[in-house]
């Protein structure tokens, strides 16, 4: 029995060696060969999927697919405009028009001399001793006619008004545009005068009627005191030649005269006679 074993056992060895090689190698090459078929239908059909995409008609269209796709993108991205549309309720504020600054500053000059020369109108107005008085040149409060009424009594100037009959000396005053931080041009009007710093067309030459010897802080009647002590000091006289006493003083030549003896005095220097001395 066991040796019957034994046998059956051989053959069964014996029978599995001597299986055909063939056969086994067969079934592996149908084997390969089915998977190559399948992948060679598969790099077949990617090819052709390849070459129908690569057409000029699906380029086109794909061509125009993501350009409406870009459109649609740009559409929904909401521009500034919008966004400050948005933030303002739909509608951009107006904003007020910024005055230039050399106009902001004319406006203010014109401002602070109007202010100044009000007030100064009405304290000269208080005044209770006959000093002077102003009167508005065509009402143009940046151009006064000032009437001196008194000077020295001792002076030769108040007995040669007394002679003529000449109740005041009249003045033309003028105020820039940056008054009082600028002096004021003044010349003489009527009579006319010699000597006493007043020049040809009725210029005066004083020192704080320049921008060297000007300050803001005079007022129109301390400069005509000055002005009444200056013509004392210079033995100022009215005029009484012939012809000459006639001829009235004119402001083109006044204003060339003070130009004139500005450029003089700031060469040699100045000189004005004290309050006092008149």
């Amino acid at each position: 029995m066991a040796t019957l074993l034994r046998k059956i056992g051989l053959i069964r060895l014996h029978d599995r060696d001597t299986e055909d090689p063939k056969h086994h190698h067969q079934g592996s090459l149908k084997g390969t060969k089915g998977s190559q078929k399948n992948n060679t239908k598969h790099c077949n059909a990617s090819n052709e999927t390849n070459n129908i995409l690569s057409t000029p008609e699906i380029k086109a269209k794909r061509f125009d697919v993501s350009g409406k796709d870009k459109a649609v993108a740009k559409q929904d991205k909401p521009s500034k405009d919008a966004k400050e549309k948005q933030q303002t309720g739909g509608s951009k504020s107006t904003i007020a028009p910024v005055m230039p600054p050399l106009a902001a500053n004319r406006q203010h000059c014109t401002q602070v001399r109007t202010r100044r020369l009000m007030k100064e109108l009405q304290e000269i107005r208080r005044l209770g001793d006959n000093f002077i008085t102003v009167e508005l040149a065509d009402d143009n409060l940046f151009d006064w006619n000032v009437k001196l009424h008194q000077v020295d009594k001792d002076s030769a100037l108040w007995q040669d008004m007394k002679e003529t009959n000449t109740e005041y000396i009249l003045l033309n005053v003028t105020f820039p545009d940056n008054f009082p931080f600028s002096p004021p041009f003044m010349r003489v009007l009527t009579p006319r005068l010699e000597n006493g710093y007043v020049l040809d067309g009725g210029a005066i030459c004083m020192e704080l009627l320049t921008p060297r010897g000007w300050s803001s802080a005079y007022t129109v009647e301390a400069v005509m005191r000055q002005f009444a002590a200056s013509l004392v000091k210079g033995q100022g006289r009215i005029c009484r030649k012939a012809g000459k006493s006639k001829k009235a003083f004119s402001r083109k030549e006044a204003e060339a005269t003070f130009k004139s003896l500005v450029k003089t005095h700031e060469k040699y220097g100045w000189v004005s006679p004290p309050v006092s001395d008149g």
